[in-house]
């Protein structure tokens, strides 16, 4: 559903950019609320109302995120869909720098060379456009501290949603009324068809998002990284394929080093990945076998006590009995000159 957005922006068309960013924003907060409504999921909020911090770090969120569908929703209308795709190429790299810059974490030498390969190509693709690729910079970048975000927030997809679009939702609903009290609103006056194109973009945003939610808790993490990488890579065939955007040879060898930069990342998350593994279950192996000795030595310390106890036990009986033997040898013989 990512990878075929494209599509759907230029059928928005006379509404501007910034309309259809104002309208986004206004449906995907009626299409959440519908949503957490019927899952009846509302304690969430009480609990981030009693936390400033958490709503800040919303506030940020909702605030690069909304440079991220503006930008994307202009850029693809102005016909950039194959520069829009390779912001989300370059995402998981800028994703890991902003990891080093803001979390102190440190890069393994395939990821110090996967960034370094993904710099080159931004080089190359400066001088193929002529410029910086700053759409594609601003999308990347935008997004990655959008992730960045919501990872110090730490609550569910649909709640964050919700979050961030009830922030955005006053902001963007007196837009819209200012627009249609200057009679430059297209929602209503451009037919129902396009009216409810225009609504129909909450749904265009929430559902990937509650697709990709469910989906996160169902597949493992390297599959879904691979995953991720379909979208952008359907909207870069659109580009090329359906919209007949340029690709003069220097492009493509930019988008060539962004790809080389990629599989080195997959490689080494996959590598990575199958080492952890490994050694998980050569720990939990090693874990089982000492369980089992413990529980072998325990289980032979116990048959011990038990037989030192049984025999214990049957010392005592076989003198008891021979006391009681005793008693009767001597006393016998002067019972029978009785009788």
């Amino acid at each position: 559903m990512w990878g075929l957005v494209p599509l759907f922006w230029p059928l928005l068309k006379p509404a501007g950019a910034v309309e259809i960013l104002a309208h986004r924003m206004v449906w995907s907060l009626v299409v959440v609320g519908v949503a957490l409504l019927a899952l009846r999921r509302w304690g969430w909020i009480r609990e981030l109302m009693r936390s400033p911090r958490k709503l800040g770090l919303i506030t940020v969120a909702a605030t690069v995120i909304t440079v991220n569908w503006g930008l994307y929703i202009w850029a693809v209308n102005a016909g950039q869909v194959v520069e829009s795709s390779l912001g989300y190429f370059i995402n998981p790299l800028v994703t890991i720098a902003l990891g080093v810059l803001f979390l102190k974490e440190r890069l393994r030498p395939a990821q110090w060379v996967a960034v370094g390969v993904a710099a080159a190509a931004v080089l190359v693709l400066s001088i193929g456009y002529g410029r910086p690729p700053w759409i594609s910079l601003v999308l990347a970048f935008s997004f990655g501290a959008y992730g960045l975000v919501k990872k110090k927030v730490n609550i569910g997809g649909l709640e964050s949603l919700a979050a961030e679009t009830a922030v955005q939702f006053l902001p963007a609903l007196a837009y819209l009324l200012w627009l249609g009290s200057q009679d430059s609103a297209t929602f209503g006056t451009e037919g129902a068809g396009h009216a409810a194109l225009l609504a129909a973009t909450g749904i265009v945003t929430a559902v990937p998002l509650v697709c990709f939610g469910a989906a996160a808790i169902r597949v493992p993490l390297s599959t879904l990284g691979l995953l991720q990488y379909l979208a952008p890579l359907f909207q870069f065939g659109l580009g090329v394929l359906y919209f007949h955007e340029a690709m003069p040879p220097e492009r493509w060898a930019g988008f060539s080093l962004v790809w080389l930069a990629l599989t080195i990342l997959t490689w080494d998350a996959l590598r990575t990945a199958r080492r952890n593994r490994a050694a998980a279950e050569a720990l939990a192996t090693a874990a089982a076998t000492a369980t089992a000795a413990t529980a072998a030595t325990a289980a032979m310390a116990t048959a011990a006590t038990a037989a030192a106890a049984h025999r214990a036990r049957s010392g005592a009986a076989t003198g008891h009995a021979a006391e009681e033997t005793g008693d009767t040898t001597v006393s016998t013989p002067s019972a029978q000159p009785g009788r």
